[in-house]
């Protein structure tokens, strides 16, 4: 299994209907049929000093392969998130992990 795991640092300037937007947006990769397993979220309310509580949205994608990943990057739901949405953010980090 191949897990993806995407993390968003939002810009400060968005509105709260531009978040939500992007909220929105993110639910469309879910749904992309390469996809296996998929969940979104805002930080968890956990509190210790090793926890970065720092980022907007997380994203965690689990794919059957590498091969799934690999169609995922190219779907034209995921160009058009990329498209739609890369201004909305100041930093993403990624990190794939397999299992």
């Amino acid at each position: 299994m191949h897990q993806h795991l995407v993390f968003f640092w939002l810009s400060d300037q968005l509105s709260v209907s531009e978040r939500k937007n992007f909220e929105i947006e993110l639910e469309t990769l879910i749904k992309i049929p390469s996809v296996l397993t998929g969940y979104y979220g805002k930080p968890a309310d956990t509190n210790r000093p090793v926890i970065d509580r720092s980022y907007s949205f997380g994203l965690m994608l689990g794919f059957q392969g590498m091969a799934e990943h690999d169609q995922y990057q190219i779907d034209p739901i995921h160009r058009a998130f990329v498209e739609n949405n890369s201004h909305k953010w100041d930093k993403v980090l990624i990190y794939d992990i397999e299992t």
